[in-house]
């Protein structure tokens, strides 16, 4: 895992020409690399073009112009700017390791199994496995039939980023639905301590039918509610006002 933060800008400069604008400005920059070592970079560019830098990594300033070259030769004669350097690498390696304590901690994602009708496919049906709000980025998702990986019709998305450090991902299953058959989905995920399996378990034909009447019952019972309550308000008396002396 790289983590690259500048934690400020450290000059800029704008120089108007004829010709339009000119920009030197540097950066400070603290690195983490793969192997946990704190790399600490004073970078100064003109245009977009690197000048120089001073390195944690060689302990020195180095010049990658003429004069740019002149000036670092002559800084790293200085002990005093060297050890101020020193100890912005030390602070730049404090901040760093408070960082990555926070990115090293895995989290869990949230799991979901759903079915969705399929648009102009073979299979019937289609089947959506998603995984939202998980660190670090790597995941592996894949389908099971009765145990075994499917390696056909799956489709799946990239590692999307939610913007907050935080992950999601969503693998397609397009399927024709067996009798007896078992789906599962499987994810894998450093905050798991073995791979996850998800089943997917179908409506049963019987609770189908409850639910298709309930939904045409409630719907019957509403037409009712809504047919009544015009005839009420058609054939209620309106309200006479009566002049008083």
């Amino acid at each position: 895992m790289h983590i690259h933060s500048s934690f400020s800008l450290l000059c800029f400069f704008l120089f108007i020409s004829g010709a339009g604008a000119l920009f030197f400005y540097g950066l400070i920059r603290c690195q983490l690399t793969s192997t946990q070592d704190v790399i600490y970079l004073e970078q100064l560019y003109f245009n977009k073009v690197l000048l120089g830098q001073y390195s944690s990594t060689l302990g020195n300033y180095t010049g990658y112009t003429e004069y740019a070259k002149e000036i670092a030769d002559q800084l790293n004669k200085i002990p005093a700017f060297l050890e101020q350097e020193r100890k912005n690498e030390e602070t730049c390696r404090q901040n760093t390791i408070v960082f990555s304590d926070v990115f090293s901690k895995a989290v869990e994602p949230y799991v979901r199994l759903r079915s969705v009708e399929a648009a102009s496919s073979k299979h019937p049906g289609m089947l959506v496995c998603s995984a939202y709000n998980f660190y670090p980025k790597q995941i592996n998702v894949t389908w099971l039939r009765n145990g075994k990986e499917v390696a056909s019709d799956v489709t799946s998305t990239d590692e999307l980023s939610n913007g907050n450090w935080l992950y999601q991902i969503h693998s397609h299953l397009e399927y024709t639905p067996r009798p007896g058959e078992k789906i599962s989905c499987k994810v894998e995920h450093a905050s798991f301590k073995e791979p996850m399996f998800y089943d997917w378990e179908p409506i049963p034909e019987s609770e189908r039918n409850k639910i298709a009447v309930g939904a045409a019952g409630l719907l019957l019972g509403l037409v009712f509610s809504i047919t009544g309550l015009i005839y009420y308000k058609k054939n209620s008396p309106g309200r006479s006002l009566v002049p008083t002396n």
